[in-house]
């Protein structure tokens, strides 16, 4: 509830009542605990003194009883007024009339109350009268109101709209480079040990502001957000399970259970063995061995506030298990080696490590640590029941631009230790059963040539991207001489070897013929692509058998749900394994996706993938649209199902992805055309895309929200400075929003390492050039709308405090009085809460804050 402020339109009163015309009224309450006092005199020598108090938001009997319990009651017992006018704003005659008989009947004090209704050209419903002994004056032409609150025992929590948002402290912080100065003023709010209280405090009064405004006990929106939450996990098969990957004698899938949050790790042993075919489907009859369950991560998460599994290796001959665990969302793990059989764990965890782990052999493994800044910098080689001490340092990476890499090879004889830049990436090899080798060289060290392998019989396979082979090249050398290469795919504008590449910016999969090992190998020809039905898709390879003729993909558009395929590389059959099931009615046939493509101001042509149900859109301009971008280190943002998505369409939004350059969609120029010195075409990439949408009538400003999260965080954060009057809502989750500062500081986790995507601002080109659209940098005296920030207390990719200078800042100097609001999670990282259900409950608060500000959030009736 709040008072209502002079921009509210005039009442039209019967001639007994008081006459009030907003334009002539002035509040000077600002802490929304106003209430309006009128002094006047009545004939005669007699004085009359009563109040006027507007009171907007009242919408619900629970809220009208509070209202009248907490603060009117006791303040008329205090303040004896001879006369009391309220107006209540907001509702229907009919529904604050019920509201006003509710609590009149509860509230003695209220119940020598009559209603006079009023004829109203604003949404003023009823206007409450206590009779005083003299007619009541007129209300003056100005009135005169009060700072003081109407009663101190009402809490915020009880009346959100009432609660002033937070606005943080200014400490004076200046910043010099080539001869510029930049002051920032909420410097302070960066804490790297997350334990001052003066920053705790603070964004525990953001979190208590947002909370209020949109989970208050008694608003509509926490109604709305509670039926949307039961909507969307209405759609969930909650207990169900993965597709089972065949490995050596076992079947193993993920299992979830009705109301758990995490999954289960399960496995199923085959008994009947036989080839592997496409048709394969894991026996669970009578006649079928018992379900193994190696780990539950419900329990495992009991207590935790957060809980991730990284990494989940079992070893090759299926008796141990090694997983990676996170309680804090930092990132940083805890490796258990388990046995599988009978659930003992071996020696002692290995601490402070990455989730990039790989079993070499049955009793040792692979793994990466970082440094002090979280870069992946050191390999190391663990004999199991050994102490962590004793490890044995396989590489140290000392280039802090470069960060560690591995991977396992398909046949399981090779580990790969890859050292990468943004440009740049060289490879170690290291076989499994001549550890004592150690690492050796595979690809040479040579900047701006990036390389990745694969190995079948005595052959490593190596994917070769360079400036001048810009999409890749595909090329074999044989395990004994990998300087003697042969190129099998050369650089195109445009038993097997599956190839996944992308056309037009889509991905396609490539099945090609090899000849026998042993023989030698030549160029590939004649490939067999794999075919697709929706016009904009998302593929994706998943582990397959190394050692059959089976390739296993994940499929999936806007609306068709995740899909996995098992393709039979001799017959190019493929064959459904599991369809994600989506409960609810859902029928992807009501459903419509399409491809369009918006003109850049370079004339370059961007697509847009678009997503929306048939029968509930006019296309006239008049739809709502939520708009999604990335831009950034050549992620492609391929259109995919997600199910919590269809409350938004299903109420009549357009959803779209403007694949704008700095991502990969459309090949590697795409990227290199939207990182460094032309960083900002991905900000007018996605400023074209919103433009051709209102232009062709998909939407208009007044329906567009926009959403992107990190470094999709900083697009929504540039766009926001550059054009605020082209959007009606932004969501920016975990923003990367203090670009120079942080570019600047190589202590901050992932600074060094890229520079070579964002540039180095310690050069005065990339420093103006970076400065220049710098979220926090360019925020300006003008108006915004309304926008909703999100950070996570420990990430280690965006650190908090970006996000929260971002808010204040936008907080001291935009004009208007939009929405803006800042949840940061306490107990989380980068990717928010950790489990299934708390993830949906994310979903639902953005979605719940897009609608309530395009006021399609219908309003609770008594």
């Amino acid at each position: 509830m709040g008072i209502l402020r002079s921009s509210a339109a005039a009442l039209t009163a019967p001639p007994e009542t008081p006459h009030l015309d907003h334009a002539d009224t002035e509040s000077t309450s600002d802490d929304g605990h106003g209430r309006g006092v009128g002094e006047s005199e009545a004939k005669g020598d007699a004085v009359v003194r009563g109040t006027y108090l507007l009171v907007n938001g009242v919408r619900t009997a629970d809220e009208a009883t509070m209202f009248s319990e907490r603060v009117m009651t006791s303040w008329l017992m205090e303040s004896s007024p001879q006369w009391i006018y309220l107006l209540l704003v907001g509702q229907s005659s009919s529904c604050l009339l019920n509201i006003y008989s509710i609590h009149a009947s509860k509230c003695s004090a209220w119940s020598r109350f009559p209603v006079i209704p009023l004829r109203t050209s604003s949404p003023v419903a009823a206007f409450f009268s206590l009779p005083p002994p003299l007619a009541p004056p007129p209300l003056p032409l100005v009135a005169s109101f009060s700072h003081t609150s109407v009663s101190s025992s009402i809490s915020a929590a009880t009346a959100p709209s009432m609660a002033k948002p937070p606005t943080a402290k200014k400490v004076k912080h200046e910043m010099e480079m080539f001869g510029d100065v930049r002051a920032d003023d909420y410097y302070w709010l960066r804490d790297d040990s997350r334990s001052d209280p003066d920053v705790l405090s603070y964004l525990k009064e953001e979190n208590a502001y947002t909370d209020l405004v949109l989970s208050g006990s008694l608003s509509d929106v926490k109604q709305f957000q509670d039926q949307l939450y039961t909507e969307i996990r209405g759609r969930i098969k909650e207990d169900d399970i993965t597709v089972p990957i065949r490995r050596g004698g076992y079947y193993y899938y993920k299992r979830t259970l009705k109301g758990k949050e995490y999954v289960q790790h399960c496995r199923w042993r085959i008994r009947d063995g036989g080839t592997a075919s496409v048709f394969d489907v894991m026996s669970t009859g009578p006649e079928a061995s018992e379900e193994q369950l190696i780990l539950d991560e419900n329990i495992k998460a009991e207590g935790c506030d957060y809980y991730s599994i990284g990494a989940f290796k079992v070893s090759p001959n299926n008796k141990l298990v090694a997983y990676a665990e996170d309680t804090k969302g930092h990132e940083i793990y805890t490796v258990y080696i388990m046995d599988i059989e009978n659930g003992t764990l071996l020696g002692k965890p290995l601490t402070g490590i990455t989730s990039y782990m790989e079993w070499a052999g049955d009793d040792s493994l692979v793994y990466i640590t970082m440094d002090e800044i979280l870069r992946p910098d050191k390999v190391w080689l663990h004999k199991l029941e050994t102490d962590q001490s004793n490890d044995l340092c396989l590489y140290h990476e000392k280039d802090d631009m470069f960060s560690l890499d591995i991977q396992a090879s398909e046949s399981k004889q090779y580990l790969f230790i890859a050292s990468e830049s943004k440009t740049t990436r060289f490879l170690f090899y290291l076989e499994i059963l001549k550890l004592e080798s150690g690492l050796m060289a595979l690809t040479p060290r040579v900047s701006g040539i990036d390389t990745t392998a694969s190995h079948r019989g005595n052959h490593f396979f190596i994917k070769r991207r360079s400036d001048e082979f810009y999409n890749s090249e595909l090329l074999a050398c044989p395990v004994d001489n990998v300087t003697e290469t042969t190129i099998l795919l050369p650089h195109r504008e445009s038993d097997h070897i599956v190839v996944y590449e992308r056309e037009n910016g889509l991905p396609t999969i490539t099945v090609y013929y090899l000849s026998p090992i042993g023989e030698p190998i030549g160029r590939l020809q004649n490939g067999r692509t794999v075919d697709f039905i929706d016009p904009v898709y998302s593929v994706d390879p998943k582990e397959s058998q190394f050692s059959s003729t089976i390739v296993r993909y994940s499929y999936s558009s806007l609306r068709t749900p995740c899909s996995v395929y098992d393709y039979d590389m001799k017959t190019g059959i493929s064959v459904l394994k599991k369809i994600e099931t989506v409960l609810g009615g859902f029928d992807a046939s009501s459903y419509v996706t399409e491809r369009k493509w918006a003109v850049a101001s370079d004339g370059t042509q961007v697509p847009i993938s678009i997503f929306y149900k048939k029968d509930l859109v006019m296309l006239d301009g008049s739809d709502p649209m939520l708009l999604y971008g990335y831009g950034s280190y050549e992620v492609c943002i391929d259109p995919s199902f997600k199910a919590s998505r269809l409350s938004l369409v299903d109420r009549g939004f357009i959803f779209a992805i403007a694949h704008i350059r700095g991502g990969g969609e459309m090949g590697r120029q795409w990227y290199e055309n939207g990182k460094l010195l032309k960083k900002k075409n991905t900000f007018t990439d996605f400023i074209a895309c919103a433009e051709y949408l209102i232009e062709n009538k998909y939407c208009s400003k007044e329906k567009l929200c926009i959403n992107g999260r990190s470094a999709g965080g900083l697009l929504i954060g540039a766009v926001l400075n550059m054009r605020p009057d082209l959007f009606k809502v932004a969501v920016a989750g975990v923003p990367f929003v203090d670009v120079v500062t942080t570019m600047l500081d190589p202590s901050i986790p992932l600074t060094t390492s890229e520079w070579e995507e964002w540039g180095d601002p310690r050069k005065e080109e990339f420093y103006f050039y970076m400065k220049s659209y710098s979220p926090v940098d360019n925020i300006k005296a003008q108006h915004y709308p309304c926008i909703l920030v999100t950070a996570g207390l420990n990430d280690p990719r965006v650190l908090y405090s970006e996000p929260a200078k971002f808010v204040a800042k936008l907080r001291e100097l935009k004009t208007d009085d939009n929405i803006l609001l800042f949840k940061c999670e306490l107990g989380a990282g980068h990717f928010s809460k950790s489990g299934r259900f708390e993830k949906l409950e994310e979903d639902v608060f953005t979605y719940a804050f897009i609608l309530k500000e395009l006021n399609m959030i219908p309003l609770t009736t008594s």
